[in-house]
Protein backbone atom coordinates (compact mmCIF):
# COMPACT_ATOMS: atom_id res chain seq x y z
CA UNK A 1 0.00 0.00 0.00
CA UNK A 2 1.13 3.11 -0.88
CA UNK A 3 2.15 5.49 1.58
CA UNK A 4 -0.68 7.96 1.63
CA UNK A 5 -2.97 5.25 1.39
CA UNK A 6 -1.60 3.94 4.78
CA UNK A 7 -1.78 6.93 6.42
CA UNK A 8 -5.38 6.90 5.57
CA UNK A 9 -6.26 3.33 6.62
CA UNK A 10 -3.99 4.25 10.00
CA UNK A 11 -6.82 7.31 10.23
CA UNK A 12 -10.07 5.45 9.20
CA UNK A 13 -9.74 2.12 10.85
CA UNK A 14 -10.91 2.62 14.47
CA UNK A 15 -13.87 4.84 13.27
CA UNK A 16 -15.25 2.10 10.97
CA UNK A 17 -14.92 -0.74 12.85
CA UNK A 18 -16.74 1.30 15.34
CA UNK A 19 -20.18 1.40 13.21
CA UNK A 20 -19.55 -2.50 12.77
CA UNK A 21 -17.62 -2.72 9.85
CA UNK A 22 -13.75 -4.16 8.69
CA UNK A 23 -11.19 -1.69 6.27
CA UNK A 24 -11.11 -3.85 3.80
CA UNK A 25 -8.70 -1.32 1.25
CA UNK A 26 -8.57 2.07 0.65
CA UNK A 27 -7.14 3.28 -2.99
CA UNK A 28 -6.09 6.40 -4.34
CA UNK A 29 -6.31 8.02 -7.80
CA UNK A 30 -4.39 11.29 -8.18
CA UNK A 31 -5.88 12.94 -11.10
CA UNK A 32 -5.70 17.03 -10.42
CA UNK A 33 -9.30 18.07 -9.58
CA UNK A 34 -10.68 14.70 -10.02
CA UNK A 35 -9.01 12.62 -7.37
CA UNK A 36 -10.56 9.99 -6.22
CA UNK A 37 -10.33 8.56 -2.55
CA UNK A 38 -12.23 4.85 -2.74
CA UNK A 39 -12.23 3.53 0.87
CA UNK A 40 -13.42 -0.62 0.79
CA UNK A 41 -15.83 -1.38 3.74
CA UNK A 42 -16.90 -4.95 4.47
CA UNK A 43 -18.70 -7.03 7.22
CA UNK A 44 -19.55 -10.71 7.71
CA UNK A 45 -23.09 -10.23 6.84
CA UNK A 46 -22.28 -8.16 3.53
CA UNK A 47 -22.35 -4.16 3.06
CA UNK A 48 -25.44 -2.49 1.67
CA UNK A 49 -25.69 1.13 0.66
CA UNK A 50 -27.10 2.12 3.70
CA UNK A 51 -24.04 0.85 4.89
CA UNK A 52 -21.94 2.87 3.00
CA UNK A 53 -23.84 5.86 3.40
CA UNK A 54 -23.09 5.96 7.49
CA UNK A 55 -19.76 4.81 6.71
CA UNK A 56 -18.97 7.59 4.29
CA UNK A 57 -20.52 10.35 6.94
CA UNK A 58 -18.14 9.16 9.16
CA UNK A 59 -15.23 9.02 6.93
CA UNK A 60 -15.71 12.35 5.60
CA UNK A 61 -15.93 13.58 9.03
CA UNK A 62 -12.85 11.80 10.34
CA UNK A 63 -10.97 13.40 6.68
CA UNK A 64 -12.62 16.92 7.39
CA UNK A 65 -11.24 17.05 10.49
CA UNK A 66 -7.62 15.29 9.60
CA UNK A 67 -7.67 16.90 6.22
CA UNK A 68 -4.77 14.40 4.82
CA UNK A 69 -5.22 15.65 1.34
CA UNK A 70 -4.77 19.04 0.66
CA UNK A 71 -6.23 19.19 -2.99
CA UNK A 72 -9.84 18.60 -3.69
CA UNK A 73 -10.84 15.11 -4.47
CA UNK A 74 -14.05 12.98 -4.34
CA UNK A 75 -14.86 10.03 -1.45
CA UNK A 76 -16.37 6.81 -2.33
CA UNK A 77 -17.32 3.97 -0.15
CA UNK A 78 -17.97 0.92 -1.49
CA UNK A 79 -18.06 -2.64 -1.11
CA UNK A 80 -15.29 -5.15 -2.22
CA UNK A 81 -17.64 -6.55 -4.60
CA UNK A 82 -17.30 -10.10 -5.62
CA UNK A 83 -13.90 -9.43 -7.84
CA UNK A 84 -12.90 -7.42 -4.57
CA UNK A 85 -9.60 -5.47 -4.56
CA UNK A 86 -7.18 -7.28 -2.67
CA UNK A 87 -4.43 -4.71 -0.82
CA UNK A 88 -2.60 -7.51 1.58
CA UNK A 89 -0.63 -10.31 2.33
CA UNK A 90 -3.40 -11.63 4.69
CA UNK A 91 -5.88 -10.96 2.11
CA UNK A 92 -4.22 -12.62 -0.38
CA UNK A 93 -3.52 -15.97 2.20
CA UNK A 94 -7.82 -16.14 2.52
CA UNK A 95 -7.91 -16.63 -1.26
CA UNK A 96 -5.26 -19.83 -1.20
CA UNK A 97 -6.54 -21.54 -3.88
CA UNK A 98 -8.48 -18.55 -5.57
CA UNK A 99 -7.79 -16.77 -8.92
CA UNK A 100 -6.46 -13.86 -9.09
CA UNK A 101 -5.11 -11.34 -11.73
CA UNK A 102 -2.12 -8.85 -10.76
CA UNK A 103 -0.97 -5.69 -12.30
CA UNK A 104 2.69 -4.76 -11.28
CA UNK A 105 4.92 -2.17 -11.13
CA UNK A 106 7.46 -3.99 -12.42
CA UNK A 107 7.75 -7.06 -15.11
CA UNK A 108 7.95 -10.50 -14.06
CA UNK A 109 9.14 -12.83 -16.33
CA UNK A 110 8.42 -10.04 -19.01
CA UNK A 111 5.25 -9.26 -18.00
CA UNK A 112 3.30 -6.58 -16.23
CA UNK A 113 -0.05 -8.45 -16.04
CA UNK A 114 -0.48 -12.02 -14.65
CA UNK A 115 -3.36 -14.07 -13.63
CA UNK A 116 -2.92 -17.45 -11.65
CA UNK A 117 -4.06 -19.34 -8.47
CA UNK A 118 -2.76 -18.19 -5.21
CA UNK A 119 -0.27 -20.80 -4.07
CA UNK A 120 1.32 -19.76 -0.85
CA UNK A 121 1.58 -16.26 0.93
CA UNK A 122 4.81 -15.55 3.23
CA UNK A 123 5.74 -12.87 4.09
CA UNK A 124 5.91 -10.36 1.92
CA UNK A 125 5.63 -12.66 -1.11
CA UNK A 126 3.15 -14.34 -2.60
CA UNK A 127 3.51 -17.55 -4.92
CA UNK A 128 0.91 -17.60 -8.25
CA UNK A 129 0.59 -20.55 -9.97
CA UNK A 130 0.13 -18.64 -13.57
CA UNK A 131 -0.31 -21.49 -16.46
CA UNK A 132 1.42 -24.31 -14.32
CA UNK A 133 4.55 -22.36 -13.38
CA UNK A 134 5.06 -21.37 -9.90
CA UNK A 135 5.74 -17.31 -9.91
CA UNK A 136 6.78 -15.49 -7.21
CA UNK A 137 5.95 -11.65 -6.90
CA UNK A 138 6.75 -8.71 -4.13
CA UNK A 139 3.30 -7.68 -2.37
CA UNK A 140 4.93 -3.96 -2.76
CA UNK A 141 5.60 -4.84 -6.69
CA UNK A 142 1.52 -5.37 -7.07
CA UNK A 143 0.06 -2.21 -8.26
CA UNK A 144 -3.12 -3.66 -8.42
CA UNK A 145 -4.99 -6.89 -7.74
CA UNK A 146 -8.05 -8.68 -7.95
CA UNK A 147 -10.21 -11.75 -7.06
CA UNK A 148 -11.49 -13.68 -10.19
CA UNK A 149 -14.76 -13.78 -9.42
CA UNK A 150 -16.56 -17.40 -10.06
CA UNK A 151 -20.05 -17.47 -11.32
Amino acid sequence: MARLESKLADMLTAPVEALGYRLWGIDYVQAGKHSTVRVYIDSDKGVSIDDCVEASRQISAVMDVEDPISNEYTLEVSSPGVDRPLFSAEQYATYLGEEVKLLLNMPVNGSRKLKGAVTKVEGQMLSLDVDGNDTLIALDNIRKGNLIAKF
